[in-house]
C-alpha cells in the first residue's frame, strides 16, 4: 500500500518539501505543456485564441478588432462568471472558514472537506461523519440558484482547498471520478488570480482510469455534448489554459469534463490561493435513480448548515 509521507503527499504526488527531503523528481508537466499548442479561453467572449498567458489575451478582447481580428474557436462545456463574490462576501467568508482547521492534503495543499466518505476502487459510498456544511459558506450555495446552468445542481460535497506557493502547491492532470460525482465541477476561486490548464485525455493500453465506464449509464442526461473523435484529434498536441480569477465562478461540463484532464500548474500559484470545490451525485444516485436508497440519506444531511463556532466537527 501506499503510504502517504509526512507532506501528506504519497506516489507521484510531490510537494517541495518532500522532494528536498527524499530527493524526489518531480512530474514537470509545465514543460511538457509549454511544449504543446496552447490556447487560452477568453471569458468575455467564450472562445478560444492561441496564447500563454491568460491576461494578456484577456486585454487583448478590448482591441480594436477584438483579439488583433483573430477568429477564435469555440471550446464548448465552460461557464465563468468573473464577478459571483463581492470582495467583502470574500473577506468574511476566508475569514469563517480560517476558523475552521485545515488538514493536509496532497500536492502541497491543504483542504477542508464535508461530504461523504467514498472509496473510488470499491465504489462504496458511506454518510459517515457528514452533517451538512459550514453555515457561513451557505450564501454561496443558494448563489447557484441564480445561474441558470445550476439550477438542478444539488451540492454533496464541498471542499475547501488551499494551495499556497512555499509549499509548491499544485494538482496533476486528472478527470474527477465518474462512478459517484456528477458532471458539472464547480469552483469558487478565492485570495488570487489562478489558472486551470486543461489537457486532452488519453485512455493508455485500452484501460480507462477515473471511473469513465460508468459514463455510458448516463450520457443520455449530459447537459453537454462530447467531441468527437475527429474534434479530439483536432487538439491532441494542444492544451487549453482557462483564467480562475479571483472571486470568479467556474463551471466545467461536458467534453471538459470527460475528455480533458485538468490541472493546476505549480508555477501558477503565486500568491495563497484558496478554492471551493462542488460536487453533485451521478444520476444512479439522483432521486429516480437506481441507487437513490444509497443516497437518501446523504442529501438529507445536505439540507443542513452548522454554525462552526458552536459546533465542534470532524472535517
Amino acid at each position: 500500500m501506499d503510504h502517504p509521507r509526512p507532506c501528506g503527499c504519497k506516489g507521484r504526488r510531490t510537494c517541495l518539501s518532500c522532494e528536498a527531503e527524499f530527493g524526489i523528481e518531480r512530474s514537470d508537466f509545465y514543460t511538457i505543456f509549454q511544449n504543446s499548442d496552447s490556447y487560452v479561453f477568453c471569458p468575455l467572449c467564450n472562445k478560444i485564441y492561441p496564447g500563454w498567458d491568460w491576461r494578456k489575451v484577456l486585454a487583448e478582447h478590448a482591441d480594436t478588432p477584438q483579439h488583433g481580428g483573430v477568429q477564435g474557436e469555440t471550446y464548448p462545456g465552460v461557464y465563468i462568471d468573473l464577478d459571483f463574490l463581492s470582495t467583502d462576501e470574500e473577506v468574511e467568508l476566508l475569514h469563517g472558514l480560517d476558523e475552521l482547521p485545515w488538514d493536509v492534503s496532497q500536492s502541497g495543499r491543504r483542504k477542508q472537506n464535508f461530504g461523504p466518505k467514498t472509496n473510488f476502487k470499491k465504489t462504496r459510498l458511506r454518510v459517515a461523519q457528514f452533517a451538512g456544511f459550514p453555515r457561513v459558506s451557505e450564501f454561496v450555495q443558494r448563489r447557484f440558484e441564480r445561474v441558470p446552468l445550476l439550477a438542478t445542481f444539488q451540492t454533496i460535497e464541498q471542499c475547501s482547498l488551499e494551495y499556497a506557493p512555499e509549499r509548491g502547491a499544485s494538482i496533476d492532470p486528472h478527470i474527477d471520478d465518474c462512478w459517484i460525482w456528477g458532471e458539472r465541477i464547480v469552483t469558487v476561486n478565492m485570495l488570487s488570480d489562478s489558472v486551470l490548464t486543461m489537457s486532452p485525455y488519453r485512455c493508455v493500453d485500452g484501460k480507462s482510469k477515473y471511473n469513465l465506464h460508468f459514463l455510458d449509464q448516463y450520457r443520455k442526461d449530459l447537459l453537454g455534448e462530447l467531441m468527437d473523435e475527429k474534434a479530439m484529434l483536432r487538439f491532441e498536441h494542444c492544451i487549453v489554459r482557462i483564467p480562475m480569477p479571483r472571486r470568479s465562478l467556474l463551471v466545467l461540463y461536458g467534453s471538459p469534463r470527460y475528455q480533458w484532464e485538468h490541472s493546476v500548474l505549480r508555477e501558477d500559484i503565486t500568491d495563497r490561493r484558496v478554492c471551493l470545490a462542488y460536487r453533485e451525485f451521478t444520476p444512479m444516485y439522483l432521486q429516480g435513480g437506481s441507487e437513490f436508497s444509497q443516497s437518501e440519506g446523504i442529501f438529507e444531511r445536505a439540507k443542513q448548515f452548522w454554525d462552526h463556532r458552536s459546533v465542534t466537527v470532524d472535517s
